[in-house]
């Protein structure tokens, strides 16, 4: 599997050395990004149009994270190039049978001499004895913060307190830091719903989650993808993968034991701790040097089983884990096979956590060719039936059908029209979706933040409230359990007090059995001043370092 970015990022070894010269040239902050205000100034060189420029940008950009690395600005380059000799500017142009490995440099209209210039002067420091330091960007300029450098820069743009923003992502931390987490932190989020939020959060590649009962084929399934095995890969036709696993880039093959993991600062992994020892012993990380991997992590989990057994002899909280990572996940797949289409009662539990993430879901009928088209069409059928009793809502759930390993489909299916050409149509429609997930991680993790946010004015507005109906003397205890007992009516008052949509409250058993370790009259009241912080980076903040970091020839 191959992203349409990695082709037009190589190119022969000349080229290479001039983009690099073009790349620091352009980089006037020597901070190894090219920002909007340098693409205005560099760009125009090429004499396209503003429109055929706004388009290089969206695409080179495509991750939005309002600059260009070095591998991005080598992707203009070429785009431009081929805009020069004709070709129309188009996202299609990325995977087309265009020969970019030998297209020549973009004709750039005045660049030559300017750099003609520049090497002139830097000889010249040089034969005089002076210091004289490469055009590549050294370690010490790459740690310097951008701010220190924007005096040409048009800073009365930028959004207020993001003079030493670098990107959507450095904002949102920023945002997040100052102004989000004093909330969390004031009415206790993070023992209710999720863990604070780190650096890494923000930095993680795209996720994509494999969930399914046994032998649906999660594990061939990565494998299909990966075209080889990942360190600690088991597949067999019982239940085999019994760990949450973690399949990342790493420079060799290896794995690395949860409590590990989730020590790393690196790793997005830290909130995985709450959930104890009894689980990060069921938890690793693979790693593997892999192209797919530089782009998105995948995570393999344990098959689901029914019956109560299988269930209560987990020695950690699955459904909880499944929901933690369905919060940090960009795809979540689930997986059914034709022969196990009923879904049991944890299956269900799993199921209905994730909601909230519709968004994610993606359903596959795997192993689709080992039945023929008549069995098929029931299988079919019988999934959608079992899926509506459970996902609960009218709408039809898009479910890919086909067979996702690496062998060849099953002539059974195959001699029928409806075999072998639709499982390649409903694969290579799968496989589009898990391309683009790289392009939308910036937009996805945007959505997420903003979802964070919301969920947690809402948890500010019911804790505060709580508080408020307790009496300040004698009958707490009494009127703690009242509280409880009664908390559905309790969030219903909250909802009519604040004008709150009702789908954005957290389940009510789940908050009460949280709510149980807490003694009510220790929580803070309502603090409006720190609710309007948070409305303000709502609707104020947030826009603004998403048009500052946009696209420049807009």
């Amino acid at each position: 599997m191959e992203f349409a970015s990695l082709p037009l990022a190589s190119c022969s070894k000349e080229l290479h050395a001039i983009y690099e010269e073009w790349f620091h040239y352009a980089d006037s902050d020597r901070d190894g990004r090219v920002m909007g205000n340098d693409a205005l100034n560099f760009f125009p060189m090429s004499n396209l149009s503003q429109q055929e420029l706004k388009q290089v940008w969206a695409i080179a950009d495509s991750k939005r994270m309002g600059f260009l690395g070095f591998s991005e600005f080598v992707t203009a380059m070429k785009i431009i190039s081929l805009a020069q000799a004709g070709h129309p500017i188009s996202q299609d142009l990325l995977s087309s049978k265009v020969d970019v490995e030998n297209l020549k440099a973009p004709e750039m209209e005045g660049l030559e001499a300017v750099l003609t210039k520049k090497r002139r002067k830097h000889k010249a420091k040089h034969n005089d004895g002076s210091t004289w330091f490469s055009s590549k960007t050294t370690k010490k300029e790459k740690e310097k913060s951008w701010s220190m450098s924007t005096k040409n820069s048009k800073i009365q743009d930028c959004p207020k307190g993001s003079s030493s923003v670098t990107s959507v992502m450095d904002g949102l931390k920023k945002l997040y830091v100052k102004k989000l987490k004093p909330l969390e932190a004031t009415y206790q989020f993070n023992d209710f719903v999720s863990p604070f939020l780190n650096s890494s959060d923000f930095d993680a590649k795209p996720m994509v989650m494999l969930l399914g009962q046994y032998s649906t084929g999660k594990t061939t399934f990565i494998q299909h993808m990966l075209q080889s095995s990942y360190p600690g890969a088991h597949i067999g036709p019982e239940p085999t993968t019994d760990r949450f696993v973690v399949v990342m880039s790493g420079p060799d093959e290896r794995s690395i034991p949860g409590n590990t993991v989730a020590v790393q600062a690196d790793t997005p992994f830290s909130g995985l701790t709450t959930f104890g020892s009894s689980f990060l012993s069921k938890f690793q990380c693979s790693q593997m040097p892999h192209p797919l991997l530089e782009h998105v992590t995948l995570v393999d989990t344990p098959g689901i089983l029914s019956g109560e057994k299988q269930r209560d002899h987990r020695a950690y909280d699955f459904v909880g884990v499944t929901s933690w990572f369905a919060s940090k996940c960009d795809l979540i797949l689930l997986l059914f096979d034709p022969y196990k289409l009923d879904i049991s009662d944890e299956f269900k539990q799993v199921i209905s956590c994730l909601r909230g993430h519709d968004d994610k879901i993606r359903v596959v009928l795997n192993k689709a060719d080992q039945i023929d088209t008549q069995q098929l069409m029931r299988v079919y059928g019988a999934l959608m039936w079992s899926l509506g009793k459970v996902l609960n809502t009218p709408e039809v759930s898009r479910v890919y059908i086909g067979s996702f390993n690496n062998k060849p489909v099953n002539e059974t299916t195959g001699d029928c029209p409806l075999g072998r050409e639709l499982f390649e149509k409903e694969q290579e429609d799968l496989l589009s979706d898990l391309k683009d997930i790289p392009k939308k991680a910036c937009d996805r993790k945007i959505n997420e933040f903003v979802k964070r946010t919301r969920a947690v004015k809402i948890h500010a507005y019911i804790i505060s409230h709580l508080k408020k109906e307790m009496p300040s003397m004698i009958g707490k205890s009494k009127a703690q359990k009242k509280l409880l007992d009664n908390l559905g009516d309790e969030f219903v008052k909250v909802q009519k007090e604040f004008h709150l949509p009702a789908g954005d409250f957290p389940n009510a058993d789940h908050f009460r059995e949280v709510l149980s370790g807490h003694k009510l009259d220790k929580f803070e009241y309502l603090k409006p001043k720190m609710i309007q912080t948070v409305d303000d980076m709502l609707s104020h903040d947030i826009p603004d370092l998403l048009n500052y970091f946009g696209n420049p020839f807009d």
